[in-house]
Formats: C-alpha cells, sequence, structure tokens
C-alpha cells in the first residue's frame, strides 16, 4: 500500500517538474522573441525603473552567464553601430519608421505570439510629387501628373496636364537609344557581348541577361525594346563607334536635331535620374521614332526568345495593352525608377485617327494604363467633357 503510494506521488512530482521546465523554456523563448531584430529600429532609452529592474536581476544571475550575455551584446551591439553608420550614410535619405508584427511560435505543443519590431522604408517621393505636379486637377481624375495628348497628323493638342514639366524619364530613354543605334548604320548581324561594365551601378537592378551573354545587335534592340533589357540598351552603347561618350554625345545631339529643348540624356538605359524631359518634347522623340520601321516592330512585339550562347531566353512585352486587341498600338515604350513613377508612351489609332500619348509620374503599377485607357474613352466620346489643362490649374499654360 505504501509502494502504491510512494509512486504515485513519484509521478505526481515528475509531471510537476515537467510543466515548471516547460513553462520556463517557454519564457525564455518569449523574452527572446521580444527583442527587437532589427539593428534600423530606434531602440529607445532605458527608464529608471527598467534599470533598476534590469540590475536586480543582473546581481541574481550567475556570473559566468552574465559575461557571455554582455559578449553576445557586444557583438549585437557592434553589428548594430555598423549597420546604422552604412545606413547614415545618405543624409537626405528619411528616417525609417518602425511598425510591429506579430510573430507566432509553438513551445511544448502550445501556441505563443510576441510582438517585434520590424524597421520599414517608405519609397523616396518622385520629381513629381516632390513640386507638387499631383496636386493639378484634370476632368478625368488621372493618376500621372503629367499627360498629353496630340493628334499625330495636325499637331493638334487633345488634353494637357503639365506637359512643360521637366521631369525623369526612365527607360522611355530606350526610343532615343534605338534610333541612334539604327542611324550609326552597324550590322544588325554583328554579335555583342554583355560585360561588367553594362551592369546597373546607380541603381544596382538586375537583368536577366548574364554577363558573358552574347547576342546580335538585332537581338539586343528587340528586347531593349519589348522588354527594356537595361544591359542589352548598355551593350549597344559600348559597341557604337567611339564607345559609350560616343554614344551619349549622339543621343543628345538627336534630341537638339529634333527640337527638344527640355532634354537631356546622361546614359542609354533611363536608369538615372538625370535622364529628363517634358511631354511636349516626348512627342516628339515618339513621332521621329515612328518613323523607324524595326523601332514598331520591336516596341509592339508581345513576345520574344532570344538565345545567350548559354541558355534560351523568352521575354515579353512589358506592355499589357498590346496583348489587348481593343488597341491599336503602332509604336510603345514604358519606363519605370523610383524618381520617375510609372511612365508610358505610345502611337495608337484611335477611331481611325492617329494619335501620340504621353503619360509621366503615374502613382501605381497599373495606373498609367488605366489611365490610357480613360483618355482612349475620352476620345472615343468626342472629347467633349470639360477639360481642365495646366494652363487653367495656374501652370506654365500650353
Amino acid at each position: 500500500m505504501k509502494t502504491d503510494m510512494f509512486s504515485s506521488l513519484k509521478v505526481i512530482h515528475g509531471a510537476a517538474r515537467s510543466t515548471a521546465l516547460s513553462v520556463a523554456a517557454s519564457m525564455v523563448i518569449a523574452a527572446a522573441f521580444a527583442t527587437p531584430v532589427s539593428a534600423f529600429a530606434a531602440t529607445p532609452a532605458a527608464t529608471p525603473a527598467a534599470t533598476a529592474k534590469t540590475s536586480k536581476h543582473a546581481k541574481a544571475a550567475k556570473k559566468p552567464a552574465a559575461a557571455s550575455a554582455d559578449k553576445v551584446s557586444g557583438k549585437k551591439a557592434a553589428k548594430g553601430a555598423a549597420v546604422n553608420t552604412v545606413a547614415a550614410a545618405g543624409d537626405d535619405a528619411p528616417r525609417t519608421s518602425v511598425k510591429r508584427k506579430r510573430v507566432t511560435y509553438t513551445s511544448n505543443g502550445r501556441h505563443h505570439s510576441v510582438v517585434r519590431r520590424v524597421a520599414y522604408e517608405p519609397r523616396q517621393p518622385t520629381v513629381g510629387q516632390a513640386f507638387g505636379l499631383h496636386d493639378t486637377p484634370d476632368a478625368l481624375m488621372l493618376r500621372s501628373s503629367v499627360a498629353y495628348v496630340i493628334d499625330q497628323n495636325s499637331g493638334e493638342s487633345l488634353f494637357d496636364k503639365n506637359s512643360r514639366a521637366v521631369v525623369p524619364i526612365a527607360s522611355i530613354t530606350k526610343l532615343m537609344t534605338s534610333m541612334v543605334v539604327l542611324d550609326s548604320k552597324e550590322p544588325m548581324t554583328d554579335q555583342i557581348e554583355v560585360t561588367d561594365e553594362d551592369r546597373d551601378y546607380e541603381k544596382n537592378t538586375g537583368s536577366r541577361l548574364s554577363v558573358g551573354s552574347v547576342l546580335s545587335r538585332e537581338d539586343m534592340l528587340h528586347i531593349a525594346l519589348m522588354a527594356s533589357e537595361n544591359r542589352a540598351a548598355a551593350a549597344l552603347s559600348r559597341y557604337f563607334p567611339g564607345g559609350r561618350p560616343a554614344f551619349l554625345a549622339a543621343m543628345n545631339a538627336k534630341a537638339k536635331q529634333l527640337g527638344m529643348t527640355d532634354t537631356h540624356f546622361e546614359n542609354p538605359t533611363g536608369l538615372t535620374s538625370q535622364n529628363v524631359s517634358s511631354a511636349r518634347d516626348l512627342v516628339k522623340m515618339v513621332n521621329a521614332a515612328y518613323q523607324y520601321p524595326l523601332i514598331r516592330k520591336f516596341s509592339t512585339d508581345r513576345s520574344y526568345e532570344v538565345y545567350t550562347g548559354k541558355r534560351s531566353l523568352a521575354y515579353n512585352s512589358t506592355n499589357a495593352l498590346v496583348r489587348n486587341p481593343t488597341w491599336d498600338i503602332g509604336l510603345q515604350k514604358t519606363g519605370f525608377i523610383n524618381e520617375a513613377g510609372e511612365c508610358l508612351v505610345m502611337q495608337a489609332t484611335i477611331h481611325g485617327r492617329p494619335m501620340i500619348m504621353v503619360l509621366l509620374d503615374s502613382s501605381g503599377k497599373y495606373s498609367r494604363f488605366a489611365d490610357a485607357t480613360r483618355l482612349r474613352t475620352w476620345l472615343d466620346n468626342g472629347g467633349d467633357q470639360p477639360r481642365i489643362t495646366s494652363a487653367d490649374a495656374g501652370g506654365p499654360g500650353t
């Protein structure tokens, strides 16, 4: 009888000890997850009460454990300081905001949740946002801060919103790049190799076209226009007679020849905010590019496959509208960098009337296409809605 009672007490004692250890382990894990893990998240200064509490627990802890903790904390602090030093290098960069994220984990079959802080850095405003171009009203409530539509044959302005504003144009640049390539009359069958010089060292963007890839000049031009392949455009400029410096000089000379007085180019890809233009200038560039049959064909292709010497790559158009059978698009080019926002230029025939459409600094990934559709619907209806232009809004006039 005593033996049975002793065995029961032993089992109860063992279960209690197991439960206690499980609870202790849960508390340790919860404390670990509650510690901020981001080096960018700001740590509030310790309050006197918190300091006293920490000191009390520190005294109760064993010395070896405290030394080990200090060593780990020192490493984390040094790592955090190094990261913060790098982050502080850009003095103009906005301070990172901190938001909380709930984390769930399982211990001993039970679910626990804690909240930890993570760093969140908002996107820098576009040039158009910084200068208040998005505040310009228009009857169609477009999300593009710059919009300009003209009749290609007559040059008549049909819709105008901030058409004189000079803003970054991102990969719309590649239309000028293509014209300069074709003007050079270099053989389109020449083989061009991608090198380290064609990497993007400004925005640090990637590319599917790896270093060492070899394509013909024609294939490079094709994917640069249709899929906005940046390394293809960069390689094309490097194989220009006189190299990339001569190519950039030819781009700016071509802009001057076309009367593009608001335009300047610093690189052939558009991956810089220094490539700038106005909607009025871009109408001139689109109209000039439309005279090149290859630019019309390549820019409006839906998909294209190339062989790089290593593997085959299938590319698709960056413009969803070319796959829409209700659109009759003769030429197009998209563009995006943070400073420029989402951009789109097109030559399209609407009701048998050739139009050139420019949309710059749109505020969403698909909003430039939605804006183009709004403009086409407005034109389909005869453009009889009240129009508000940059002149009416106190802008520089049309």
